[in-house]
């Protein structure tokens, strides 16, 4: 029998020490559990991805380092490591087999992804070998990430004479990623007919949150080994007469649970990775930042959380008592800054310079700026992080002010549809009732000017975030999306909207990506564009 221990742990990019360390720790609670073979995830010596650290001479040098300290102080284990390559004036993502102290063998990735948020042909060459090791009287084929999402490499590795295949991934996660990864391996099983063991890192990288749910198919495809989603483990998989075994098996989350956890988990290692001793929110009174709220807490601990109420004369007075009763319930610290003295301060200012002009949206951006600049202020004097509130759904239309509402380090919900902050905040009060009915009833409102609601300004949330859907995740032409049904008026002026905020989107904060698309690594239009979209 050959016992693989499975590390789902959560590697920093660029910790080389670090890593070390979590690798050894987990090989003493593996050897513990009585594995003979540890099983680590895609480039878990340096953490994914390291992007353009990979163009650096010295980086490769620091992590041939540290694996050669890594081998060193492995005993009583088998290793296998993922890390960064160079060899005789080529780099690769690769694998090692690290037994008593020595590298026993290594694998170099053969298929680089080059779309959606990967960049890999860009950094590495391909391999072109399978690669086979004997491990407990198994032959184990060895494989990373992309090279089970098509064919090929898999199949290599079976005619290379594999009984049984070991996968290292960093496979970023979107909603349901789970159940596409449990297909695409089924589908390379039922080509080669030996089961596989795939181990996914977890963890937060600045836009991009890995989910772990490392898993193990057996021949028939059944998943024999599930580990939790959005958390360290260290699972065991016995390998047996051709079958698989295992006592971890986790529960599914449901998808308003994954999209609040991936959340929760990008929050916190985006502000404790980077050191930032914690996170300042201006609320307003409506959803989508009392859901931020909600994750900010979550994430880091009511400690952790400052909440800045900003009143214009226009904010309705609910607002006010329903963050109040919000911040009682959670417990952060509160402030309230009014800000009409600013407000009439420009005003003084620039009325000379507006006169016989009609006030229009400027007066409002004024507003969002004047709650920018104070927010940016306290992040200043206490080094917290400002997190924006602006979901998917403003971020496509330019909903949204630059240097006002947009200022700040970190966008969490930015990758969030409205219809999905709605069904969001309902989940967390499953959890706790913390957000107001108020709150999540009422119609969406910037309260920039009286009686204002979002859909002076927009089509409803339904119809605007299945258009921004169609058009940026699935790239239908606009004359696809009219034939689907939905009206012609809002699919023109959406997808008008989209196209002229491309500068506003450039200029926004970093944030989590938890949909197939995000407006980040995998959103690359022109700002200067002259296309005519196809109606």
């Amino acid at each position: 029998m050959l016992r693989i221990a499975v590390a789902q742990f959560n590697a920093t990019v660029g910790d080389l020490t670090g890593n070390v360390e979590r690798i050894l720790k987990c090989a003493t609670e593996a050897k513990a559990r009585g594995a003979h073979v540890l099983l680590t995830p895609e480039l878990a010596l340096c953490g994914y991805p390291p992007e353009d650290l990979l163009l650096r001479p010295d980086f490769y040098r620091a992590c041939s380092q540290a694996l050669d300290e890594l081998a060193s102080r492995a005993e009583g284990i088998t290793l296998i490591v993922g890390h960064p390559e160079e060899s005789e004036g080529h780099c690769y993502n690769a694998a090692t087999v690290i037994e008593d102290g020595r590298k026993k063998a290594t694998y170099r990735k053969i298929r680089l992804p080059n779309y959606e948020v990967f960049d890999e042909k860009r950094y590495f060459d391909a391999g072109t070998d399978a690669c086979i090791v004997t491990l407990g009287g198994v032959r184990c084929g060895i494989n990373i990430c992309a090279d089970i999402w098509e064919s090929g490499a898999a199949e290599m590795a079976h005619a290379a004479g594999a009984e049984l295949l070991l996968v290292l991934n960093a496979s970023p996660c979107h909603l349901e990623k789970h159940q596409q990864r449990s297909q695409v391996l089924g589908e390379r099983i039922a080509a080669t007919g030996i089961p596989a063991v795939y181990c996914n890192l977890v963890g937060g990288q600045d836009e991009l949150v890995f989910d772990g749910a490392s898993f193990a198919l057996d021949v028939d495809g059944n998943c024999r080994m599930l580990l939790p989603q959005f958390e360290e483990a260290l699972g065991i998989v016995d390998f047996s007469a051709g079958q698989l075994s295992s006592e971890d098996q986790a529960a599914e989350l449901s998808l308003e649970a994954e999209a609040y956890q991936a959340l929760v988990l990008g929050v916190r290692d985006y502000i404790g990775k980077s050191g930032f001793p914690g996170a300042i929110i201006g609320l307003s009174g409506g959803i989508d930042s009392a859901l931020t709220l909600c994750v900010a807490v979550d994430a880091l601990g009511a400690d952790k959380v400052r909440a800045v109420m900003m009143p214009s004369p226009y904010t309705a007075q609910m607002s006010l008592v329903d963050s109040r009763e919000m911040i009682r319930k959670l417990g952060v610290r509160y402030d309230e800054i009014a800000i009409a003295p600013a407000m009439q301060t420009y005003a003084a200012m620039l009325d000379p310079l507006f006169l016989g002009l009609a006030a229009d949206t400027t007066e409002e951006n004024i507003q969002a700026r004047i709650r920018g600049n104070l927010l940016m202020a306290l992040s200043n004097k206490t080094g917290a992080l400002v997190l924006t509130t602006g979901n998917k759904s403003e971020m496509a239309v330019g909903y949204c002010t630059l240097y006002g509402d947009m200022a700040g380090g970190f966008a969490v919900i930015k990758d969030v549809y409205k219809t999905l902050v709605y069904r969001l905040s309902r989940y967390r009060n499953t959890i706790s009732p913390v957000i107001p009915e108020n709150i999540i009833v009422r119609p969406p409102s910037a309260e920039l000017k009286p009686d204002q609601t979002d859909q002076d300004s927009l089509p409803p949330y339904e119809v605007l975030d299945a258009i921004v859907r169609a058009y940026m995740e699935e790239d239908r032409s606009p004359r696809e999306i009219i034939a689907s049904g939905l009206p012609e008026d809002a699919v023109r002026r959406v997808v008008r909207l989209l196209r002229i905020a491309e500068y506003k989107r450039r200029q926004a904060p970093v944030g989590i990506r938890i949909t197939p698309r995000g407006f980040g690594k995998d959103w690359r239009y022109p700002i200067t564009n002259r296309y005519q979209d196809e109606f």
